[in-house]
């Protein structure tokens, strides 16, 4: 299977299934000197980690990381970091009857389609479980950009018809929120909102805001290597997602030039700066220094207990309920991953951006 490596001179490649002996990652590209340890990933990975709350998975992990290779008394060597997570509370029996059949929303006809055969245990590498590498190697990436100044946070905006007021957004309530929502009262409201489609054994979806601030300018490549196509590329791999925007995203088709442009202007300290930032900080495939704000839109989970239609591997239509361990919405454990797909590609481009001036290049090697 192709298609597991991803970044350029930030590199991971991702390994495991989901009721297999666990999930990895190789890290290739870290810089030596890196201050890391497991305790930094765990806490990372305890944002996605399952049965936590009543609107996730009851499936029990610890999802313990372990460093295999490339740190060396608490700092990066500058080899490649190899990181592990086994699985312990695997119950492959409660999808044995899937392997006859496609369940509708997941990709058990095109891995079929694609390999003739597929690993219907939870789903294998098309599971959710897979983004535990993702998550293992963005705690690394936030800590490279942690020492350059640059932040990285993502929160839930939206759960069904339930949307945040920015008025009364508080960014430390949505880190300790069981929704990852920074909004109390549409915290509430979409509580109710998931109670309410779980108790007719259904799922809902909702979008995930991400900004980053701090980034300099400067940073992406133009044409087809433009840092927003990758930030999009980066997090349309996360299997739940199925849009990504940038800036103000899919409404500026419905304004004009005037509305939608930036105007630029020196601030107090002669800096020039944008005085709005409906393009989302990235301008030509490149940064302007403003915030970049990205949204991704997350599907309903889409193994549901009510009845559904579909169909068989002998030419049968069937009607199916599907059993297991299933989150109601995937939303709030998918915030971290879409961080740490973010910090992933911004890495990627910043080591890529070293290279783009000769000035940069001589003061650096300059004896």
């Amino acid at each position: 299977m192709s298609g597991s490596i991803y970044g350029k001179n930030f590199r991971i490649s991702t390994w495991g299934e989901s009721h297999g002996k666990g999930y990895g990652v190789v890290i290739d590209g870290c810089p030596a000197g890196l201050a890391i340890d497991e305790g930094q990933i765990q806490a990372y990975l305890k944002r996605r980690k399952p049965g936590q709350t009543k609107y996730s998975t009851p499936r029990k992990e610890d999802d313990k990381v372990s460093i295999l290779s490339g740190v060396f008394e608490g700092k990066t060597t500058g080899t490649p970091i190899s990181l592990v997570v086994f699985n312990e509370n695997q119950r492959s029996s409660d999808y044995s009857d899937i392997a006859s059949y496609y369940r509708p929303g997941h990709a058990d006809y095109t891995y079929d389609s694609k390999y003739g055969f597929r690993d219907y245990r939870g789903g294998g590498r098309s599971s959710g479980r897979e983004t535990i590498s993702r998550v293992a190697a963005g705690a690394i990436a936030a800590s490279i950009l942690n020492e350059l100044g640059i932040s990285v946070y993502a929160y839930t905006k939206s759960i069904g018809p339930v949307t945040i007021d920015y008025q009364n957004c508080r960014k430390e309530y949505s880190l300790n929120s069981t929704l990852s929502m920074p909004d109390p009262d549409a915290t509430k409201r979409a509580e109710e909102y998931i109670l309410e489609k779980q108790n007719e054994n259904d799922s809902v979806g909702g979008v995930i805001e991400c900004i980053a601030t701090g980034m300099p300018p400067g940073i992406g490549q133009p044409v087809f290597d433009k840092l927003d196509a990758a930030l999009a590329k980066a997090v349309m791999s996360i299997g739940a997602v199925k849009g990504v925007e940038i800036g103000d995203g899919f409404l500026v088709a419905t304004r004009t030039g005037s509305e939608n442009n930036d105007p630029f202007a020196y601030d107090k300290n002669n800096q020039l700066t944008k005085l709005t930032n409906h393009a989302g900080g990235i301008l030509g495939g490149i940064t302007d220094g403003s915030e970049i704000i990205l949204r991704a839109a997350i599907k309903p989970t889409a193994s549901i207990g009510r009845p559904q239609r579909t169909a068989n591997k002998y030419n049968e239509n069937i009607e199916i309920q599907i059993v297991g361990r299933h989150d109601p919405i995937i939303v709030p454990r998918a915030v971290v991953v879409v961080e740490s797909m973010v910090a992933i590609t911004l890495v990627d481009y910043l080591f890529q951006g070293m290279t783009s001036r000769m000035d940069r290049i001589k003061n650096f090697y300059k004896k």
